[in-house]
């Protein structure tokens, strides 16, 4: 197979890239993105720019979202912004909904699962483009079919994670309080705990971290009551107490945190690493956990993080998401600790993983500019890296 070769660094260098990382001809691209082998070419020379159909198709065929087959602060952000209207226009609606077409169950659980994942993932141009249509059918559904109710939890959190992570707070509060409502209406303990455990964007965003943690504590307490024994239960009641772990951190209760970073490590031990209703949990998880309950605890609690970081690295088939935020969190412990090198290297290896995940990220902006501020010689790899971030 010929490796391509281009020194372009726009969109065609980075189809070329993907593509031959798939180990795929230029043919077998345009087969199955349905275009034409000299428009790959063409792309990958760089003497021609994808359209956005163009790039939506040979992303789906390369299987990455949109935004990983662009460099720097591209026109992928602003689809996702030009969504967020039509998010608020079905949520606005949902208590009267239009009348249309429901599809089965079995093709509607097949789109929201590829939702679910393509959140895990940090593919937000591919949320973007699909959630507004699918939660209006997933409403107009509801009122007939109750068995919807799960899929249509799991389509606000998708919608969630857009918009909390590009800023729509507003928003994003209503789409919990939605989560909230439509769990009500399934009688599943475990569904209506993974919605607290998301509730908590808001004590995060608003700084009330005590009122988060009783938030989480009290589902916690009701969850347990609840008798269920199985490895769901775990990995749910495992991820409430690492979320609780790292609010009580925040709010300064050290003693508290341990004591959840402590059962959530006893809960990891008793299920394998996998997504217990739409949320990562496990050994794996725990881990990376901890180094974010370090860094929120900071000071002399930094040493776990950067040995863990020093030792070890969560397994590539864990979420992007996840990933990418364990090398935010251990970026911002080196940084704390004077090692400007490695969490330059956390940075890095943050944006290969999700792109998007650590453009939006509050703390790698703030790193970032810190690093600026710190360097003491022209560095343009860092230049790079904050034009991209959108820092000056």
């Amino acid at each position: 197979m010929a490796v391509a070769k281009s020194c372009n660094d726009g969109p065609g260098g980075r189809i070329a890239a993907v593509r031959t990382a798939r180990r795929m001809t230029q043919g077998e691209l345009a087969r199955a993105a349905n275009v034409s082998l000299s428009m790959i070419r063409k792309l990958e020379q760089g003497s021609r720019k994808p359209s956005d159909n163009v790039l939506d198709a040979i992303a789906t065929a390369l299987g990455v979202d949109p935004s990983r087959l662009l460099n720097g602060a591209s026109r992928h952000d602003g689809r996702v912004h030009d969504t967020i209207p039509f998010l608020r226009q079905v949520i606005t609606t949902c208590e009267f909904p239009d009348d249309g077409p429901v599809r089965p169950v079995p093709e509607l659980l097949a789109d929201v699962n590829e939702a679910v994942e393509w959140r895990l993932q940090s593919q937000y141009v591919r949320l973007s483009s699909v959630l507004p249509g699918l939660i209006a059918e997933l409403v107009r559904g509801l009122r007939s079919r109750s068995e919807l109710a799960p899929l249509l939890v799991a389509s606000y959190r998708a919608a969630d994670a857009i918009a909390y992570k590009y800023g729509y707070l507003d928003l994003s509060a209503r789409l919990i309080d939605l989560m909230r409502q439509t769990s009500m209406l399934a009688n599943d303990a475990l569904l209506r705990a993974s919605t607290a455990y998301v509730r908590t964007e808001v004590f995060f965003a608003t700084q009330t971290y005590q009122a988060g943690q009783r938030a989480l504590e009290c589902e916690i307490d009701r969850l347990r009551a609840c008798g269920d024994k199985s490895p769901t239960y775990f990995g749910v009641l495992g991820s409430l107490h690492m979320r609780a772990a790292v609010v009580a951190a925040r709010g300064g209760h050290v003693a508290d945190a341990l004591s959840h970073r402590d059962e959530a490590r006893r809960l990891g031990e008793l299920v394998p690493e996998g997504i217990y209703y739409g949320t990562a949990f496990g050994p794996d998880s725990v881990r990376i956990h901890e180094v974010s309950l370090a860094v929120s605890l900071g000071d002399r609690h930094l040493r776990p993080a950067l040995e863990i970081g020093d030792t070890w690295a969560p397994p590539s088939g864990m979420p992007a998401e996840r990933r990418s935020g364990f090398y935010i969190e251990l970026a911002r412990a080196r940084l704390w600790a004077g090692a400007r090198e490695a969490a330059f290297d956390a940075l890095r290896a943050a944006r290969r993983i999700a792109p998007q995940h650590t453009r939006e990220h509050p703390w790698a902006r703030e790193d970032i500019e810190t690093l600026l501020r710190l360097r003491r010689a022209s560095n343009d790899e860092l230049s790079s890296f904050a034009d991209w971030l959108g820092v000056s």
